[in-house]
Parts: structure tokens; C-alpha cells; sequence
């Protein structure tokens, strides 16, 4: 069984209200009955379940050393918050401080007792609490540690890693966290980099360009599921018969996925063209952009098309908002792609894989709709697509000539490195 991350879960300030006495929080009274839950919470392990996380409670309950609770009351609320925010564990330390026990945090007892009894990756893990208690613990265990912080007057944390206000707004970092490390370790239920080849893949790629001989030739690799093309790329080969183009690609991979984009800019008159384009074939989808040149969406547009059928790639997405509206627009429709330009995020310096982990949870509930990792800059993005449960990956012609390199021994990779080099250097006839 591979190990997976878990996020650890402070009770009282974190999942559940807390209760606080002149600033600082004490120990909230268990009955036996479910403690009201803080906001958010409910979503927020909703969305960290649907990423394949673990979700482990983790809480000190002194009182019941100091005789004011009993161990029984506890253990039923804490089955009852079990099974409202679908937790796979809940552990808790009875003792007080002066008990000397291994469990109460900060020390890491609970934490350590949890990764090995359900097979914790600790590496790819977070403690989420709201004291310093917590984060000394999952510093001490080796995790990632974030704070909640509530404004208590008491001592803070150390540096915690993440601060936050509240569970759900830091789950895309708890994504972040858990993902970020998996690409490098390449152990999210996939074969790792240094033994997959292409044929491993479950994203499925679709070859994006505009030369008819590549598309061709393309047609026959069993690699590639789909076709994309757009205004910019079949300019920069020189077509001037749009809809002739289209049909010699169609004839080419018949049956195949193939999205052609409209270039209007006014909201009736892409609509004219995408009814238009869509005639042109069964396998056809129509690309809508997200908003006009002037910012507005085309929401409108989107829904209307997707009512009457045509089936569309809403496409130069870029945000997590734009995936929510668009995911509305196209909810209870035919099939649809929604293109999120990754390639185009990374080239602002941010990292795109927690905005399309994020995508794909917007997603989960619409099995008409699947999310495309549009503009990839190299190999390594067909690897992360594939990684986080992308759909599709849309790949250069010329990128995809690099894709034998999947795999590749390094070693190996290394001497063919230097074998070319002088080779060329031998070719060009260069002297001293």
C-alpha cells in the first residue's frame, strides 16, 4: 500500500468552535453531542477528502485528567464529529502535563502513532492547530505546520510554515504542500519518472498546432486522443482557407476530438460562427473564449451554446473564478473542455499546479466536462498532468518530439548529451 499525506487536525479553534475566557481558549465541554462546527470546515474537508488526503483529528483533552470531563463524553462527541466531517481518526490525549506522557502536544505522540497505524507519508503531510502546541508537534513530527490564527492572548507559535484564518482558506496551500512534494518524488499512485514511459500515461494528449503534414503524421501515433488548433497557429503557417483547413483535418482524424476556435469578438456573432463550426462534424468542438478583448465573460455565450448542444472548449482561462463560472455555464450539458493555460502561469512566476488541482475539484461533480493543461513548456508538465488526475494535455508538435524522452536513464541522457556536442563541434570543423 503506498503512503499517503494526511493532514492532522486540532479539534477545539480548528475544526470546532473554541472556547475562550479572557483571550485565551479553554477546553470545550463534550457531551456526548456534535460541537458546533466553525465555518467552512464542512467544505473544507469535503474538498481535501476529494484530493485523496487523510483527515486525522488530533486533540488534547487535559480536563479529563483534572477530573472535570469524563473519557466517555469525549469519546462520543468526537465519534460524532467523525462521522459529520467524514475524519478517518480521531485521537486524544486524556493526560495533563504533569503526566509525562508521550502523547500530549507539543510532543508528537498522536502524530506519530496515526502515520503508522494508516500509513502516513509524514513528508507530504501538514498539523493544521490554532496554539503553539500544534505546530511544535508537527514540527516535531516532521510535517508541515500551519496556524490558524484566532487572536488568542497567549503565547504564539515559532514560525509556523503557513498562517491562515480559518480551515478552508488555506486548503489550496495543504494542496500545494502535498502536491508540490509529489512531483518531486513522482509517488502519487503513478509509476515513477525514472521508470515511466509514454505508454503509461493516463492524461491523454491531444497534439496542438496547425501544419497538415505534423497532423498527418500525428494521426497514426496511438499516443495522441485529440487534436487542438487556433487563429495564432494556423497564421503562423500561412492558412487562409479557414473552414478548407478544417475539413482536410477532419478528413484526416476522423472520429478523433478536434476543437477550432471562432475569432469573432462580438457575443452574436461568435455565437453564428461556433453554430457554424459545430456542423462541420460530430467530433467537433467549438473554442469559445473566456471573455471578450474588453474583459467581459462570455458566460452568455457559453450557456447558450452548451443548451443547444454544441459542444465547446472554453478556452485562455487562467483563474480558479473563471473555471467556477464557466463550470456553471456548461453544467447539465454535452461534452466540454475547459482549457487552463498552466504553460501561461508558470510564465508569471507562479506555480499552476494547485490552480488545476483546484480546477479539478470545481470539476469533480460534471463528468461531461474535462480540464485541459493547456501550453506546456516542457516533458516534465505531461508528467504533472498526468500526476494530479488532469484530463487532457494539449502538446506542440515540436514538444511532442521530446516525448520518447519519458523515462529516459540519465546516464544515458548524459552521454548522448556529450556524444552530440561533439559531433557538432566535429561537424562545423572547429579548430585551435
Amino acid at each position: 500500500m503506498t503512503p499517503r499525506p494526511a493532514v492532522f487536525l486540532d479539534r477545539d479553534g480548528v475544526l470546532t468552535e473554541s472556547v475562550v475566557v479572557d483571550g485565551v481558549p479553554r477546553p470545550a465541554h463534550s457531551d456526548g453531542t456534535l460541537l458546533p462546527l466553525r465555518p467552512g470546515v464542512e467544505e473544507a474537508c469535503a474538498r481535501l477528502r476529494r484530493a485523496g488526503l487523510l483527515l486525522i483529528c488530533v486533540s488534547n483533552q487535559p480536563d479529563v485528567a483534572r477530573g472535570t470531563a469524563d473519557i466517555e463524553s469525549v469519546n462520543a462527541t468526537n465519534r460524532e464529529l467523525r462521522a459529520a466531517l467524514n475524519l478517518d481518526a480521531v485521537l486524544v490525549c486524556p493526560h495533563d502535563d504533569r503526566d509525562g506522557c508521550e502523547c500530549r502536544k507539543p510532543l508528537p505522540g498522536m502524530l506519530l502513532a496515526a502515520a503508522d497505524s494508516l500509513d502516513v507519508d509524514l513528508a507530504r503531510s501538514v498539523m493544521v492547530g490554532d496554539r503553539w502546541r500544534d505546530i511544535e508537534a508537527g514540527r516535531r513530527a516532521g510535517v508541515t505546520t500551519i496556524f490558524i490564527d484566532n487572536r488568542y492572548d497567549e503565547r504564539q507559535p515559532n514560525r509556523p510554515d503557513i498562517t491562515g484564518p480559518g480551515l478552508l482558506d488555506v486548503v489550496p496551500q495543504i494542496l500545494q504542500v502535498a502536491l508540490r512534494i509529489t512531483m518531486r518524488d513522482a509517488t502519487l499512485d503513478r509509476p515513477a519518472a525514472e521508470t515511466l514511459s509514454p505508454s503509461d500515461l493516463a492524461v491523454e494528449i491531444f497534439a496542438d498546432g496547425a501544419d497538415r503534414a505534423s497532423i498527418l503524421q500525428l494521426a497514426a501515433n496511438p499516443l495522441i486522443k485529440g487534436f487542438t488548433t487556433n487563429p495564432t497557429l494556423m497564421r503562423a503557417v500561412g492558412v487562409t482557407d479557414y473552414e478548407g483547413f478544417a475539413h482536410e483535418v477532419l478528413t484526416a482524424v476522423p472520429g478523433m476530438p478536434v476543437s477550432f476556435e471562432v475569432f469573432a469578438d462580438d457575443f452574436d456573432e461568435m455565437e453564428r460562427q461556433a453554430r457554424r463550426i459545430a456542423e462541420w462534424g460530430d467530433n467537433v468542438y467549438v473554442k469559445i473564449p473566456v471573455t471578450d478583448t474588453k474583459g467581459r465573460p462570455t458566460d452568455r455565450v457559453v450557456s447558450t451554446l452548451s443548451e443547444e448542444g454544441v459542444q465547446l472548449n472554453v478556452t485562455a482561462l487562467f483563474t480558479v473564478e473563471q473555471v467556477r463560472w464557466v463550470v456553471d455555464a456548461l453544467a447539465g450539458g454535452p461534452r466540454a473542455f475547459i482549457s487552463v493555460f498552466a504553460g501561461r502561469i508558470a510564465d508569471s512566476g507562479r506555480d499552476p499546479i494547485p490552480i488545476m488541482v483546484d480546477s479539478l475539484e470545481v470539476m469533480a461533480a460534471h463528468p461531461n466536462l474535462k480540464l485541459i493543461w493547456a501550453s506546456p513548456r516542457e516533458i516534465l508538465n505531461i508528467v504533472q498532468a498526468d500526476q494530479i488526475g488532469c484530463h487532457v494535455i494539449t502538446v506542440t508538435h515540436d514538444l511532442l518530439k521530446k516525448l520518447s524522452s519519458i523515462g529516459k536513464d540519465l546516464d544515458e541522457f548524459s552521454l548522448d548529451t556529450v556524444r552530440m556536442f561533439h559531433r557538432d563541434a566535429a561537424s562545423a570543423g572547429f579548430t585551435l
